[in-house]
């Protein structure tokens, strides 16, 4: 079966929020846009619908209530020595970190709140570093989480496209697949591909790929929004680096199977010119899913800093690498040891202040603005519901009330059989002798204790310094951490316009690029790292900035 061609002034490929926004931006120009997507109509949104909705901004209102005095300049510092910039094809990436900020800074959150979009009160501190002030990592708290955590930052994007929908100036075709971008005298003018047969598959969930039939879309703009590779491990380890070491045989997955890399090649065969492929963001706090919605799934713990960290034979990691404090420094380290996995060591103490999952599923009190239940579940003794199902339910979790008793368990896990036993002994006993004097050798222990000067950390995110043995903060808590999948940094080349660049740097006429597809924009906005809050924050500015462009 081919259906009609059909027509419109601007096609997004992929429903993403960079999509959403594009789209909605050209909706506003008074253009009609046709968006197409693999998947059912159930999964619109995408990845950032599963999102636990952090944004990344400078200086904000919600910073100031708290006591974080930020600027532009200690933003700028922090992201150009978290980025390190280096290639001669960072140019442009360079550019849209800079333009980023400016964004970051401004009108990013008046923006959003004109569009209803809120965020709880209290910042959080991601990537915390632990370097010089040049160095990786935030300099202060800048994770802000959405009133609503994903879906509630998806939300008034799939609005202005459900109005468009119904005011007939915009189509969304679920189920059809891009195979082909369609290139006239050197410009991309539409899309063809696949009609893939009809899914009654929940969000998430695993689609089939049975194709029923074939379509042809023509366009003044082509806009690819089709995020990364972090659902496919074959693509994620051919671009594994070598300065991460050897991929891992074992991993869990981020994101749901359709984030497949597909339209890489599809805009690459186009004349697209890729770029950074081999820079990634992937989490070492992964965990498996009791729960499972897609295939090998894995939920991050957002972990606060003061459970002791062991590599899978018990060694503890270096400093600066705490929980919380380096990611990729953190995944370089353990992929020298040789394993797949690394171990933390806490109390349910820890657990129950510290242990944040990520994922809007993960948690139900702010994605569904219950405030009720936010202050049983966050201030109230105890572990958040979906913390407290890990903890009963999940694999990867051992809890007992005496070293002995979980070093034992340890042992008899799957992978425990490489733990040195006594070295784990001896790293807990010495921790908690470091926690008998208000001073201390220990940077990690000092570390957390500075951490708690900061209202927000004492608050809700960093449990007061008590030795893991103290009864009173038992029973003892053993988690097995796995490689978790998710970003793809690199991508398409663009300009700030959001237009595709080919090999010379040359703008390929009628081809656009946003998202994760672009590498949150100009092919690599974060460089080697992100500061976090800034993937969705990359959605929307390069959705913002390719929409409007591709409306001219």
């Amino acid at each position: 079966m081919t259906t009609t061609p059909l027509s419109a002034d601007v096609l997004v490929i992929g429903w993403g929020l960079s999509g959403l926004v594009a789209a909605a931006e050209a909706l506003d120009a008074g253009r009609r846009v046709i968006i197409v997507d693999q998947e059912p109509r159930t999964n619109l949104g995408g990845q950032a619908w599963w999102s636990f909705g952090g944004l990344f901004f400078i200086d904000s209102p919600e910073q100031r209530r708290m006591g974080i005095k930020d600027s532009l300049e200690l933003a700028t510092q922090d992201w150009f020595g978290n980025a390190a910039f280096d290639r001669p094809e960072d140019e442009w990436p360079r550019r849209w970190a800079d333009a980023y900020l400016q964004f970051a800074a401004g009108e990013k959150r008046s923006w959003l709140r004109e569009r209803g979009v809120g965020f709880f009160p209290v910042v959080g501190w991601a990537e915390r570093g632990g370097y010089g002030a040049l160095g990786p990592g935030n300099s202060v708290p800048r994770f802000h989480i959405t009133w609503g955590t994903g879906p509630g930052i998806v939300a008034p994007f799939a609005a202005a496209v459900e109005q468009g929908e119904r005011e007939g100036r915009l189509t969304v075709l679920p189920r059809h697949r891009v195979a082909e971008l369609i290139v006239t005298d050197g410009a991309v003018t539409g899309a063809r591909g696949q009609v893939l047969a009809t899914s009654g598959a929940a969000r998430g969930v695993e689609s089939s790929r049975e194709v029923i039939g074939d379509f042809e879309i023509s366009a003044g703009a082509t806009i690819v929004s089709s995020g990364g590779i972090g659902g496919n491990h074959d693509l994620v380890r051919a671009a594994w680096p070598s300065r991460l070491g050897t991929p891992p045989e074992h991993m869990l997955t981020g994101v749901p199977a359709y984030v497949d890399g597909s339209m890489h090649g599809v805009s690459e065969a186009a004349g697209a010119h890729l770029i950074n492929g081999d820079r990634m963001w992937h989490y070492v706090e992964g965990i498996t899913n009791w729960d499972p919605v897609w295939p090998s799934h894995g939920i991050r713990i957002l972990p606060g800093p003061s459970s002791l960290w062991l590599d899978a034979t018990g060694k503890r990691l270096p400093v600066p690498l705490f929980p919380g404090f380096d990611t990729l420094g953190t995944l370089a380290h353990l992929r020298t040891t040789g394993h797949d996995h690394s171990w933390f060591v806490t109390s349910r103490s820890i657990v129950e202040k510290e242990f944040a999952l990520s994922g809007s599923e993960q948690n139900p009190d702010l994605t569904g603005k219950d405030v009720g239940l936010l202050l049983k579940s966050r201030l109230a003794k105890g572990p958040t519901g979906p913390v407290q199902a890990f903890l009963d339910e999940g694999e990867d979790f051992i809890v007992e009330s005496d070293l002995e008793s979980l070093l034992e368990q340890m042992r008899q896990h799957p992978g425990g059989e490489l733990l040195d036993i006594d070295n784990v002994r001896r790293e807990v006993v010495a921790r908690d002798r470091e926690m008998d004097n208000d001073f201390t050798k220990d940077a990690q222990i000092g570390m957390l204790r500075s951490m708690r000067s900061y209202r927000g950390d004492k608050l809700i995110r960093t449990a007061a310094p008590h030795r893991l043995q103290d009864p009173a903060a038992g029973p003892l808590v053993a988690v097995k951490l796995h490689v978790l999948t998710r970003k793809s940094l690199g991508g398409i080349n663009t300009d700030l316009d959001g237009r595709a660049l080919d090999a010379t740097g040359t703008p390929i006429p009628g081809l656009y690029a946003a998202g994760e597809a672009s590498g949150f924009g100009g092919g690599g906005v974060h460089g080697y790292r992100a500061l976090e809050g800034t993937f969705l924050g990359g959605c929307l500015f390069s959705g913002r900035q390719a929409g409007r462009a591709a409306a001219r």
